[in-house]
């Protein structure tokens, strides 16, 4: 039996807390900034004359912004799967907590969905190259990757 096309798309995966974090963010968009916007909008249209009103029309482009991104982050959560980090085996997969030794330093990354990603933080995306790197490694598996600047040594030193 053949499968349709929607049955296979591929989901966007998220961990429990990138989920939380999407919601929490919609949350405040819907009840702190909505309001706020609904407010300038109002006080704007108070004043007259709509056709020349530069608070008026900034407010339209700022609500027309936050209704966007409303939509925009709950087709994000309609679209994912919800993935519990799997962590019998002790393999790096998504959700997990990567300690390794690259470039000779030490660093720790959370393996992550792509809407979740902060590498300032040091949450990748399993799609990164480095994500897709590590995801299948476990603790003290050393392995090298090609990158622009040549090849680099990574060794795990643990996954949570």
């Amino acid at each position: 039996m053949a499968e349709s096309k929607s049955e296979n798309t591929i989901k966007n995966l998220l961990t429990p807390e990138g989920r939380k974090k999407i919601e929490r963010r919609i949350k405040y968009l819907k009840e702190v900034r909505r309001p706020e916007i609904a407010e300038i909008i109002q006080r704007a249209k108070e004043l007259g004359d709509l056709s020349e009103n530069a608070e008026y029309h900034s407010a339209k482009e700022e609500q027309a912004q936050l209704e966007g991104e409303i939509v925009r982050l709950t087709n994000i959560l309609r679209s994912s799967e919800i993935v519990q980090p799997e962590k019998k085996d002790g393999r790096v997969n998504i959700g997990s907590k990567v300690k390794l030794v690259m470039h000779g330093r030490e660093q720790v990354f959370s393996i992550v969905g792509e809407e979740e990603v902060d590498a300032l933080n040091g949450a990748i995306s399993y799609r990164s190259p480095l994500g897709q790197a590590l995801v299948g490694h476990k603790a003290g598996d050393t392995f090298s990757i090609e990158t622009p600047k040549g090849e680099t040594r990574i060794k795990i030193l643990s996954v949570e």
